[in-house]
């Protein structure tokens, strides 16, 4: 008797769990942003209990309070011993408020662009982004506020592992370009203590930057510096390294190349460029997060999209840059660094 429940049409096809895994993808994103704004992370930090007693404390439903948290030890973000439960290693290093490493303004900036995805058709039919980028640059202060907030503290924990591949070392004067929090220019000057530091960005970013600069006790050698990184118009013969980390990506091809052309000028001869940013792969293909990223260009800039590494070498290389060398950066850092020097 044949089997009522096969198809012979599907014999041969592929496994559909990808597929199944997608369409409900962001379940896990909203668990952990629910966590994250509920104060679990936190509660659980200062002291192991059971749902019940977690729910008292943070006036929440117990019957939800357990849901969520076995939703988090699905996930490994937290353990359970009988009825009391505690953080992994994982949560307690990344997700507890006031800690080191803490992501939590990384956790609610991505919570903030939840909207924004949900309009990718939109996006997609019109070209144009679905939120005004002018919003998150200094037109809307609460909304730079977290902006900035939020890539600080993603970019301090990136910078890190990205900073040492940067080929700065040595150099005194370094201009970072699109500064943004000023979380590089903080590193570096800490690194390296006979270098000074200009930050540049747009000035209603830089009024939180110089916030975080000073909080570092790097004020006095970390200057911010008002300007437009799209113009190029980073002076002449002023450094000797330039940096633009994690900033490209938001411009079309041409500003790109202008902002390479005012990085030349703006370096004494033998001065040294860096690249760090998500690049393509060098078949023009795209790692998922690459891809995906990209997409988050579309949404949120009026012509930024994620460009190949090949790109940017040519771009450096019709600006004047000599010795251009690209390195892809290990897992899981998603970043291409690419280096030059100006000719001596």
């Amino acid at each position: 008797m044949a089997d009522a429940s096969h198809d012979p049409r599907l014999d041969g096809a592929p496994d559909p769990s990808g597929l199944m895994r997608w369409m409900t993808a962001y379940w896990e994103s909203a668990a952990l942003f629910a966590a994250h704004r509920l104060g679990i992370f936190r509660a659980l930090a200062e002291e192991a209990c059971s749902a019940e007693q977690l729910a008292a404390r943070l006036n929440l439903d117990v019957r939800g309070t357990r849901m969520l948290l076995e939703a988090c030890r699905a996930m490994g973000l937290a353990a359970r011993e009988r009825e009391a439960y505690s953080l992994t290693p994982l949560a307690a290093a990344y997700l507890v408020p006031g800690s080191p490493a803490c992501l939590g303004g990384g956790l609610e900036w991505a919570a903030a662009q939840w909207n924004s995805w949900s309009q990718i058709d939109r996006a997609v039919r019109s070209g144009e982004p679905v939120e005004r980028p002018q919003a998150h640059l200094g037109e809307d202060e609460e909304q730079t506020r977290r902006f900035v907030l939020a890539m600080h503290a993603r970019a301090l924990g990136v910078a890190r592992g990205v900073a040492p591949h940067l080929g700065l070392d040595g150099c005194r004067a370094v201009l970072d370009v699109g500064a943004g929090s000023g979380a590089y220019a903080g590193l570096l000057a800490e690194w390296n203590p006979t270098m000074r530091v200009a930050a540049l960005d747009l000035p209603g970013i830089l009024r939180h930057t110089r916030e975080l600069i000073a909080e570092a006790g790097l004020a006095d050698r970390v200057e911010c510096i008002p300007g437009d990184a799209e113009e190029g118009q980073y002076g002449a013969s002023e450094y000797d390294g330039v940096l633009f980390s994690g900033v490209l990506h938001q411009f079309p091809a041409e500003s790109i190349a202008r902002m390479l052309r005012g990085a030349h000028r703006a370096l004494i001869p033998g001065g040294r460029v860096a690249i760090s940013d998500v690049m393509r792969e060098a078949d023009g293909g795209s790692a998922v997060f690459a891809a995906l990223f990209s997409i988050q260009m579309l949404l949120t800039t009026a012509a930024g999209e994620v460009f190949a590494a090949a790109e940017c070498v040519e771009w450096l290389k019709h600006a004047g840059f000599v010795g251009v060398k690209s390195r892809t950066l290990p897992p899981p850092l998603p970043y291409t660094v690419i280096t030059a020097r100006k000719p001596e």
